[in-house]
């Protein structure tokens, strides 16, 4: 199959000239995982282990040992390295998902939680949250070693971390100082500080990098952050403790794990009107949440004896299935989905040509599975949303 023709099949076949024309103006992206990385699976931590869940069959496929108390987890763009957070030893091990084994073990500051990888793969973000002196880690992936280590402020205990799409921009929430931080990753310094709601923990960013939700620990709220002027645009009411939130790759949806909501519930923002369009019932103690590079399902972890995982199908917002893994499971995460990279100078999508698929493979259902996603359909509607949004 040519490059025109299955560029052609992945936007929509038999659509007409109109078609044709985007065709010739958005040749596709070439961003293509190796084929060991094909599956997309979930990582989540536990007390001592690792659980790998495969998001197709929702099974767990492997558990990993780790050091004790691991609590934040950071797949890299390619699927081949995981990075996890263990409070105990001031340390992040990092695991080797053709092996599911633990490779390299890297200190960091003291009492590390939240983790992030910056789009490109080369740096993780390590948020270090001991309250006596609270600092961000930068690892160099190529290396596994700490490059830099950027104070964030004394006793302002920071705990978790979102990249913008872009890389330039980190968010940091500062539990004890009510506020999030905005690190320039160009100078590794801090920019900016935003008042957001009491004990500000889980944190992300939408994927056009226009807005920040931070998920406020000691409240019933979310705070939505205009990344543009660095101000608070909207507060959102929602269930009892949120602590962690995931935006869906389209950006259509903000999903957020609510700890001591009576039931246990993930509330839904709709990031347009930045209002709560559903209520989902889940296990106890809902904690750590992720959504699978297609936006079909979201993972929420439930930190209890023994651990769960709930399964939320977004087409219904309802859970579609609970899967057991280790105990006291805290945070998830799932390879990000793929960047569709343009060319410099091109102006067709996002002011970005969507430049090649470089198609490795000869049927295009292998070319969906190696992007990470789980239909052809999917795929289509993935590059239909870039191109819109």
């Amino acid at each position: 199959m040519t490059t025109y023709k299955l560029v052609r099949c992945v936007l929509g076949a038999g659509r007409g000239d109109e078609w044709k024309k985007i065709v010739l103006a958005v040749m596709l992206a070439c961003l293509v995982a190796p084929a060991s990385s094909r599956a997309q699976n979930a990582y989540i931590a536990n007390e001592t282990t690792v659980s790998v869940i495969d998001t197709a069959t929702d099974v767990v496929t492997a558990t990993i040992p780790v050091g004790l108390l691991p609590f934040g987890v950071a797949v890299t763009p390619g699927g081949s390295k995981v990075y996890i957070t263990l409070q105990i030893s001031n340390s992040v091990q990092v695991i080797n998902t053709a092996t599911n084994t633990v490779t390299a073990t890297i200190p960091v500051g003291l009492v590390p939680e939240g983790v992030a990888v910056s789009p490109d793969g080369s740096k993780v973000y390590v948020a270090n949250s001991s309250s006596a002196a609270g600092t961000l880690s930068v690892i160099d992936t190529a290396t596994n070693t700490v490059i830099v280590t950027i104070p964030i402020g004394v006793g302002d205990q920071p705990n978790h971390v979102a990249v913008s799409p872009g890389g330039s921009r980190v968010y940091v929430t500062n539990a004890a100082a009510n506020t999030v931080a905005v690190i320039d990753t160009a100078t590794n310094t801090v920019i900016a500080t935003i008042p957001v709601g009491p004990s500000p923990f889980g944190v992300a960013v939408t994927p056009d990098g226009s807005k920040v939700y931070v998920a406020n620990q000691l409240a019933d709220t979310v705070t939505v952050i205009n990344t543009a002027t660095n101000t608070v645009s909207a507060m959102v009411t929602v269930g009892l403790a949120p602590i962690n939130v995931a935006v869906t790759p389209d950006g259509s949806k903000a999903y957020v794990t609510t700890l001591l909501s009576s039931p246990p519930a993930v509330a839904v923002i709709d990031t347009a009107t930045d209002a709560v369009i559903a209520t989902i019932p889940v296990a106890a103690n809902s904690l750590g949440v992720a959504a699978t590079p297609d936006g079909g399902k979201v993972y929420v972890t439930s930190h209890g004896i023994p651990g769960i995982v709930s399964v939320i199908n977004t087409a219904t917002n309802t859970v579609s299935a609970t899967i057991p893994v280790g105990l006291l499971p805290n945070g998830i995460s799932i390879q990000p989905p793929p960047r569709f990279a343009g060319v410099p100078g091109s102006s067709n999508c996002q002011g970005a040509s969507v430049s090649a698929l470089a198609i490795k493979f000869g049927v295009l259902d292998d070319a969906a599975a190696a992007l990470g996603f789980s239909t052809v359909q999917r795929l289509q509607d993935a590059i239909r949303a870039f191109c819109a949004g």
